[in-house]
């Protein structure tokens, strides 16, 4: 029995979700709040329910979504939040300590990680062990609420006011995430991995251990550009190039292998617009004029990381 476990932050996210979709759908003043509210309270109802759905029913609730999206049924006021003046005083009074519930997530983490996921009594544990980091991060970032209304003072409504501007201002690329890492999963099931094994083989001396461990980290970042996301890409060129030409031809690390394979899927991440809610949002957040600076910024670093991760993955996979 798990006191804690993901099921529980699901329940959580889905009712902070269904207030975000009330609270729309009670602004008479919204351009589009019946479209928004059903957006929100059909994403809800995944978090809340999801679990209990036959899946078919829950892909019909992402068409309607996605149907949503595609014909504009989704807007935003566009509220400022606090003003100018506010922030200001605010910033003034808080100084660096506004940062500590921003600091406590990955503190959580951490802690939870390695201490709190092997607390128990009996059968009874505190943490869920099979996925004791996610919950942890979970953890942090209800313990970072809580601790950032008590150090602004602010009311318990405003996390909900706050959160349902930030939910709008991203849209509906909140779930692109998710939708590209099930893509993935409909990518390894139909296939697609033998052929890009095929292709790569043909197109490489991969009898060349590094070639091999080029090609795997390279794979992963390009296929992560183009899917948006380094989830969908880790079961496709993992199963097409890691274990295959990696793992199997040349005897590498399986665990390192899949540890840097997926940093460097994310280095493909800060190099495409595909990953929206990473690349697109913060530039429309910070009020940019080129909704591609942050890309751009992010260029050089992301093969900078490439290149050490190649060096790195052949170094270590196949000498541990």
């Amino acid at each position: 029995m798990k006191l804690l476990n993901l099921d529980v932050f699901y329940v959580f996210a889905g009712v902070i979700l269904l207030l975000v979709a009330g609270r729309i759908a009670g602004d008479r003043n919204h351009p589009k709040r019946w479209g928004s509210a059903l957006f929100w309270a059909l994403l809800a109802v995944t978090f809340l329910v999801g679990k209990s759905l036959p899946p078919v029913v829950v892909g019909y609730l992402m068409l309607v979504m996605v149907a949503l999206a595609a014909t504009k049924q989704m807007a935003f006021m566009g509220d400022a939040g606090a003003s100018a003046e506010d922030r200001a005083d605010s910033a003034a009074r808080l100084q660096n300590r506004i940062f500590a519930p921003a600091l406590l997530i990955p503190a959580t983490a951490v802690v939870g990680t390695l201490v709190l996921s092997k607390l128990h009594v009996g059968d009874w544990w505190l943490l869920d062990p099979a996925n004791a980091t996610v919950t942890s991060v979970c953890l942090g970032a209800v313990v970072a609420a809580v601790v950032a209304l008590r150090l602004t003072g602010a009311k318990a409504v405003v996390p909900i006011q706050e959160g349902s501007r930030l939910l709008q201002t991203v849209g509906w690329a909140l779930i692109l995430p998710q939708f590209l890492a099930a893509l993935g999963g409909v990518f390894a099931k139909a296939g697609v991995g033998p052929v890009v094994a095929d292709l790569v083989a043909q197109a490489l001396p991969t009898q060349f251990p590094f070639v091999a461990v080029a090609a795997y980290c390279c794979g992963m970042a390009l296929f992560t550009v183009i899917m948006g996301n380094a989830f969908a890409a880790f079961p496709v060129i993992t199963l097409g190039i890691g274990l295959p030409l990696v793992v199997h031809q040349h005897g590498g690390n399986p665990a390192i292998m899949a540890a840097i394979g997926m940093l460097s899927g994310y280095c493909g991440t800060l190099m495409t617009p595909m990953a929206a809610n990473f690349n697109l949002v913060p530039a429309l957040l910070l009020d940019l004029p080129d909704k591609h600076a942050v890309i751009k910024a992010q260029l050089p670093i992301a093969f900078v990381i490439l290149a050490a991760n190649i060096a790195l993955m052949y170094f270590c996979a196949y000498r541990f």
